[in-house]
């Protein structure tokens, strides 16, 4: 038996390893994000090294298409970083060594080794929320990936603004109306004028935040009815959010529905910063 393959492609690095059919990583390095061909040399050169590679796992930033049969499966949508757009990371992937693949987003990766071996482990249906330098979700319904046209963007939805917050959104198509635009790690720095790491955790910043967050989590219970909802991201190391945003959420629900424990049903993630690596091992097996 031979190895799996990972690339966790974000926007600002890319993560790749290889380990075998137990999880225990052999080699693992990472570089920063480059256009597209350039990038892609850099992932083709680390796993030149290795001649078993059984199947690999791409989680990739988005948009990306994911609809098989599509003439752009496999290709990075329009997105702001420079040198991708369009890009067929997948065709280039199979041009390189015609092996099976696990293509989907980033945070579908994280989301689904949340759903593994991590905070969701014990449920069947549960959502995966990053809030960092973007807003996404990797929603898992009856065990199952959530996709059909396309992969879900749930970091766009749309909220009511907090009535303190005179802030214009960061979202160069929504602006102040959607989750991205009025919670991401950016919009965050934009509002206070400091990162979410120099804000202390009695300003009034994390209140607004958490109503957000606690809005986004209501409109997922309200729509998908999951028994876990996880937030990763570096936003929510804060961990002064977590007892905010259950306090909020409990509010806006305003006893309209029966939730879980919210000690138990909000919560953050288990696997931290290897969730997005593990998750694409676990999705190159599934393809074994």
């Amino acid at each position: 038996m031979g190895l799996l393959g990972a690339i966790e492609a974000g926007g600002t690095k890319f993560v790749v390893a290889v380990a075998d059919h137990e999880y225990n990583i052999v080699e693992r390095t990472s570089f920063p994000t480059l256009d597209g061909q350039k990038t892609v040399e850099q992932v083709i050169a680390f796993f030149d090294k290795f001649d078993d590679i059984d199947a690999i796992g791409i989680a990739a930033f988005g948009p990306i298409d994911i609809v098989e049969g599509s003439t752009t499966y496999g290709h990075v949508l329009d997105t702001p970083k420079r040198g991708w757009s369009g890009y067929d990371f997948l065709g280039a992937m199979k041009a390189w060594r015609d092996i099976p693949y696990y293509w989907t987003t980033d945070v579908n990766g994280a989301g689904w080794a949340e759903f593994e071996t991590g905070a969701a482990k014990d449920v069947d249906n549960m959502v995966y929320l990053t809030v960092g330098t973007g807003v996404g979700a990797g929603i898992v319904s009856g065990g199952k990936l959530v996709a059909g046209y396309g992969h879900p963007e749930a970091g766009h939805i749309f909220l009511q603004k907090h009535p303190l917050d005179k802030y214009e959104g960061h979202c160069p198509f929504h602006g102040d109306n959607c989750l991205e635009g009025l919670a991401a790690g950016p919009a965050i720095e934009e509002r206070w004028g400091r990162s979410a790491k120099e804000i202390p955790d009695d300003d009034v910043a994390w209140k607004i935040e958490a109503f957000y967050l606690a809005q986004a989590a209501l409109d997922y219970t309200m729509i998908l009815r999951p028994e876990k909802i996880v937030f990763g991201g570096g936003v929510p190391h804060r961990e002064i959010l977590f007892p905010l945003i259950r306090e909020s959420f409990a509010e806006q629900m305003s006893d309209y529905l029966a939730v879980p424990d919210l000690d138990e049903y909000i919560v953050p993630v288990a696997n931290g910063d290897n969730a997005g690596i593990l998750g694409c091992f676990y999705l190159a097996k599934t393809l074994l």
